[in-house]
């Protein structure tokens, strides 16, 4: 009987990408392998998260489970990698010694091996995805040249480093014979993308070359920061029918004082310009970003600036994080975690609170219109789906209450918006 093999995935898409090629490797070399898996296994191996307090303890919680399974006979073999096995290993191992051995994140060839099989680099590119068959995550490089105060993840990633414009077409092409329909490119900075292997950005050559795809009709941007950005992805954004007119762009705060403590190496000013351009460049584009409160230092006239600048811009979407002090950041170092913890959340729920009614305008001014839709699941006697405005999972949904018998998971299809929520769209096919 074929061994049988449970990865469960935590934290960010990135790890989903390497939870991927591992299920790939292993499965293509005997083992039965499951994803996020219930069901008694002989293995687990857990791909852990290290980006926040609120991460880190999800990790820890989801060890200590398998650690119990394990003692209680269920399992057999408990292995941890990922970002949280890479910063905090010396101290898991201490502190946790029933897993039988812990990885850093990027360490697949040493658990093949751990597991007695042979690692093959093909096998990168043929995935085993976990997301519907319809869509997939491309990650196109691996971590981060930024040095921003908050953040620990190039303490767990290192350096940025680029992946090849024609390793990524390869990878594309597998998924697009596998019935993908969009691709997200996805990377800590997209903006940094081909700095290190061309000289220069290449994000618009690569989605130009991933739109000749035959199957390949979407293409989204996460994750392109404010500083360096690559403007030259605007044209092609704004002319290519399959790039979506969507852009993920966490710009953290807005005051220049916020800016410069936390090492954004971006002011004020240019990032109100950055935002005219870019809605200049490609009219009717979604913008979604991510925000960052109670950082050291933040005063209410901070909270004030940043308002301003939700409420000039106008996101499609926005999240907001309260700030946590990491070990090892420059914040952790240098700063004192000098915001309470209530005022943190205060000022979070204020700024949500300000995106839910932008939110809400911005989806009743849909009413009426038909648009493109990619039915992602079903609910009840619904199909549920995202326009070219909304990626999978962190924004909102189409809500289809209306449409033929034939129309299926995977399928794109007109929608009329018929209501509207404070995120979300109600439609029928017409």
């Amino acid at each position: 009987m074929k061994r049988k093999v449970n990865v469960v995935t935590l934290g960010c898409s990135k790890n989903l990408v390497d939870s991927e090629v591992l299920l790939s490797q292993l499965g293509n070399s005997g083992f039965e392998v499951v994803h996020d898996s219930n069901d008694p296994t002989e293995v687990v191996i857990i791909n852990t998260c290290g980006f926040i307090g609120d991460a880190k303890e999800e990790s820890i919680d989801t060890i200590m489970n398998f650690v119990n399974a394990k003692e209680q006979g269920i399992i057999e073999k408990l292995y941890v990698m990922g970002c949280l096995s890479a910063r905090y290993k010396d101290e898991l191992v201490a502190e946790i010694p029933e897993v039988d051995k812990y990885f850093g994140k990027f360490d697949i060839k040493q658990i093949t091996a751990e597991l007695k099989v042979e690692y093959n680099p093909e096998f990168i590119y043929e995935r085993k995805l976990t997301t519907p068959k319809h869509f997939a995550f491309l990650k196109i490089s691996e971590g981060c040249n930024r040095s921003c105060s908050f953040c620990a993840i190039p303490i767990m990633t290192g350096k940025h480093k680029s992946r090849t414009i024609e390793e990524l077409v390869r990878e594309a092409k597998y998924l697009a014979k596998r019935g993908v329909k969009e691709v997200l490119l996805i990377a800590q900075d997209l903006s940094f993308y081909g700095l290190d292997l061309y000289g220069k950005s290449k994000l618009a050559s690569l989605m130009e070359q991933l739109s000749e795809i035959e199957g390949i009709e979407w293409i989204r941007l996460h994750y392109a920061y404010p500083s360096k950005f690559p403007f030259d992805v605007l044209p092609v954004m704004r002319d290519n029918p399959k790039v979506c007119k969507y852009l993920d762009l966490p710009l953290q705060h807005a005051s220049n004082n916020m800016l410069k403590k936390m090492l954004r190496h971006v002011t004020e000013e240019e990032t109100y310009e950055l935002i005219r351009r870019i809605r200049e460049e490609v009219p009717g584009i979604a913008l979604r970003t991510t925000l960052l409160v109670g950082h050291p230092g933040e005063t209410e006239e901070d909270i004030e600036r940043l308002k301003k600048m939700v409420e000039f811009a106008r996101f499609d979407r926005l999240g907001v994080f309260p700030y946590s002090h990491e070990e090892g950041t420059y914040a952790a170092k240098h700063y004192e975690d000098d915001v309470d913890d209530d005022v943190k959340q205060a000022r979070a729920d204020e700024i949500m609170e300000l995106q839910q009614n932008i939110s809400a305008d911005i989806m009743a001014e849909r009413i009426g219109k038909k648009m493109k839709v990619l039915v992602d699941r079903t609910e009840g006697d619904m199909l549920v789906g995202r326009t070219e405005f909304d990626s999978p999972e962190v924004d909102g949904e189409v809500f289809i209450t209306n449409y033929p018998d034939d129309l299926e998971i995977g399928d794109f299809c007109m929608v009329e918006i018929t209501g509207s929520e404070d995120y979300d769209l109600i439609g029928e096919v017409k």
